[in-house]
């Protein structure tokens, strides 16, 4: 069950653009203690700007922590690592064991989720990496415009649900890496002076993805509001290889009447991506729209259901987001949220995306098809060899 907290003021952050500066500020004007959390951290000029607001916190005294994934940032240099550090920045790294010829599933679970937290009173969730907008895959031309994506600010009631379980991971992590965990003492959250605007009293719910207590969560928080939907679901993921049990009720909203369409990546960045289309088929048949991003790169993890439930965070719909990673999603309950980001896909799909015409799917596109089963194929056995092999 999907546990909503009012009180809360969100914002919509599209893409770096409109992210990176919000991060910035909050930053720069903090005063007590940071928590960072990204996949992927890359000394790029983004990656430089936020670090250097990072250092430069530090050396007012604030207590700066940075979590990252081993995988995910890999490439990041051990001497930037170590510039952090020297100014008092504590950075650590969540399973940074990244051996290519292992198949162990404690080496496949990754920290996928970005998070941060600035002094217990501003909090950012979604899908964006502290990584360039314009770093694209496959060395796209440089006409391409920079990656869709978003993430959410927020500031509330749910900020000592986020900073709890961000203080919950650090105390683990500094455990494994036997250091001290250094936390400042928890303060009462500062709360906005709420009005009774909906903008400063909207319902949201932080829903997360881990090994142990939150296997499914995010995953049901979606299958519960599809299985209500009435009128519309408009998913935009950039990873799309759902299980069985998202595809029947996907098929089922469609049978009562809902509208369904789904906004996918159209540039495929390696061949496993192919997998997605092993359900093209199926879904164009029963009457789901499917449009295809090609303007630029996708990278979102978005929702809107019924102008009223959405959802933004790190979660693709695939089996590595939904049964291996550590994922956290925001999910909204409010009219005006919902849709000024229901308009944002909207635009999207009129200004960047092709829509795929079920007749023309089924006469042509043979290589892709074929392709597709393979990808897909290639995923299943992939899940029956780190044991979740009954996911049909």
């Amino acid at each position: 069950m999907t546990y909503f907290i009012d009180g809360n003021q969100i914002q919509l952050l599209r893409s770096g653009t409109e992210y990176f500066p919000a991060l910035l500020a909050a930053i720069e004007n903090s005063t007590r203690e940071i928590y960072l959390q990204s996949y992927i951290y890359k000394d790029d000029v983004t990656g430089v700007k936020i670090g250097d607001a990072l250092k430069n916190a530090a050396r007012r005294g604030v207590s700066v922590n940075i979590l990252l994934d081993g995988f995910g940032s890999k490439d990041l240099s051990k001497s930037y690592v170590e510039e952090l550090e020297q100014t008092g920045v504590q950075v650590m790294f969540y399973r940074p064991k990244i051996s290519p010829w292992s198949l162990k599933k404690r080496r496949l679970r990754r920290l996928h989720q970005k998070i941060a937290v600035i002094d217990g009173h501003i909090g950012f969730v979604g899908g964006i990496n502290i990584i360039d907008d314009y770093d694209v895959p496959n060395n796209a031309p440089n006409n391409v415009p920079p990656r869709v994506d978003y993430a959410v600010r927020i500031e509330g009631k749910l900020l000592p649900v986020i900073l709890a379980n961000v203080q919950k991971l650090w105390r683990r992590i500094a455990w494994i890496h036997m250091r001290r965990a250094n936390l400042v003492i928890a303060k009462t959250v500062k709360l906005m002076n709420l009005t009774d605007s909906q903008q400063h009293n909207i319902k949201a719910a932080l829903v997360l993805r881990d090994n142990v207590l939150h296997r499914s969560d995010i995953e049901d928080a979606y299958l519960d509001a599809i299985g209500h939907a009435k009128s519309e679901i408009i998913i935009a993921n950039a990873y799309f290889v759902p299980g069985r049990r998202f595809r029947l009720a996907l098929l089922a909203a469609v049978k009562r009447g809902v509208k369904v369409k789904l906004l996918l990546q159209g540039r495929m960045e390696y061949f496993l991506m192919f997998s997605t289309h092993a359900f093209y088929s199926e879904f164009l048949r029963s009457g789901i729209e499917i449009y295809e991003y090609r303007k630029s790169f996708m990278h979102s993890k978005v929702a809107v259901i019924d102008d009223a439930w959405a959802t933004v965070g790190s979660s693709n719909i695939d089996p590595f987001s939904l049964l291996l990673a550590r994922e956290a999603n925001v999910v909204v309950k409010d009219t005006t949220f919902a849709n000024e980001l229901r308009a944002d896909l909207q635009a999207n799909i009129e200004d960047g995306a092709l829509r795929i015409d079920p007749q023309h799917w089924t006469r042509g596109n043979i290589f892709k098809r074929f392709a597709s089963w393979i990808a897909y194929g290639l995923v299943r056995a992939f899940l029956g060899v780190i044991g979740h092999s009954n996911e049909k």
